[in-house]
């Protein structure tokens, strides 16, 4: 019997990776859809140009390193740019998902060989890039549509994102003001902005922004991406390790902080169901290339995620740090593979 070896991504599922990576797109289709119930129809045109600029770097890439364009078949670029799509503002200039695509897929993912030779999660390298590079435009996240004193319509979309401005004249900061002069963006934007102004918890809850379990309209956007995680579970097309590990992990140093200072800190609810947790639990840090490969190294890898979210949420200057706790974990997986690696039984450790 013939042994094949092969790079990652590895599945225990007998699925090809061109599967696998479609059937993954797939389960980001309720979170999708809710984004735009939401928030409008502004994501899904970064989704496009997203994917567009993905394609179009790759078979640039490809080509230029004498690689067969078939490569283009696996949709792992298709992936990635969705990630990224979804994690831009809905009215980010265009350009701005055009140099992170395009960054992700030429310097995070070709540039170290390609799919399955990648040390970081090229969607997380991008959005840390545009975070750090382009900060006003990457927090212009407009509040959702029922708390908007002009609604955005697709068209609106359209203009504001290749031009600035929506049909009517607005910019995405004025629509913002519109909204609510004294809210910010998100709920972790709020509540980040209301505890440097010296508000308490308390307080900062009774915004607009928030319903009874957290913000309105990223609570629902959370569980939908939830939802999606659950149906990748149930196909076996991620391990259950690493999410449970992140959430698990995320839940019980906001319970202890929340106990601690219930004032001064945000709740475990808001923790779980506000920003990218779901999505990042289930969608992002379960990449099975920078991710760890053992049972005990997944635990461990997806423990320090949760507590990287909860450290830099609630001690840094970025409100929501799914990124970072990602790429910084990225780091650690060759120590935490080696420290973890199970040993041939008889065989010294």
């Amino acid at each position: 019997m013939a042994l094949t070896i092969s790079s990652s991504p590895h599945s225990t599922v007998p699925l090809d990776t061109p599967t696998l990576m479609r059937r993954v797109c797939y389960c980001l289709i309720p979170g999708i859809a809710t984004q735009w119930w939401f928030f409008g129809a502004g994501s899904l045109i970064q989704i496009a140009l997203a994917v567009l600029t993905a394609y179009g770097a790759e078979a640039l890439v490809l080509k230029l390193r004498g690689r067969r364009l078939s490569q283009l078949k696996d949709n792992s670029a298709l992936l990635t740019a969705i990630l990224i799509g979804i994690a831009l503002p809905a009215l980010a200039p265009w350009w701005l998902v055009v140099i992170g695509t395009a960054f992700a897929v030429i310097v995070a993912k070709q540039l170290y060989g390609g799919i399955g030779q990648n040390l970081f999660n090229p969607a997380m390298v991008a959005y840390v890039l545009l975070l750090v590079s382009f900060p006003l435009h990457m927090t212009s996240w407009l509040p959702p549509l029922e708390l908007q004193l002009y609604p955005v319509t697709f068209a609106d979309s359209v203009s504001a994102i290749f031009t600035g401005f929506t049909l009517d004249g607005f910019s995405p900061h004025q629509l913002r003001e519109l909204a609510d002069g004294s809210t910010m963006a998100t709920p972790l934007d709020t509540l980040k902005t209301g505890f440097t102004q010296g508000h308490t918890y308390s307080e900062i809850i009774n915004s607009p922004i928030f319903s009874d379990l957290a913000g309105i309209g990223w609570q629902w956007v959370n569980l939908a991406y939830l939802a999606g995680g659950l149906v990748m579970l149930r196909l076996k097309l991620i391990s259950w390790p690493i999410p449970l590990a992140i959430l698990a992990s995320l839940l019980l140093f906001s319970f202890i902080g929340f106990l601690v200072t219930p004032d001064g800190t945000i709740g475990p609810i808001l923790h779980l169901l506000s920003g990218a947790t779901m999505l990042g639990a289930f969608f992002i840090a379960t990449d099975p290339v920078s991710a760890s490969t053992t049972f005990k190294g997944r635990l461990i890898y997806g423990a320090l995620i949760g507590l990287l979210i909860y450290l830099i949420r609630t001690f840094g200057g970025y409100p929501d740090a799914i990124a970072f706790a990602v790429l910084l974990a990225n780091m650690t997986v060759p120590m935490i593979d080696a420290l973890t690696k199970p040993t041939t039984y008889g065989a010294a450790r």
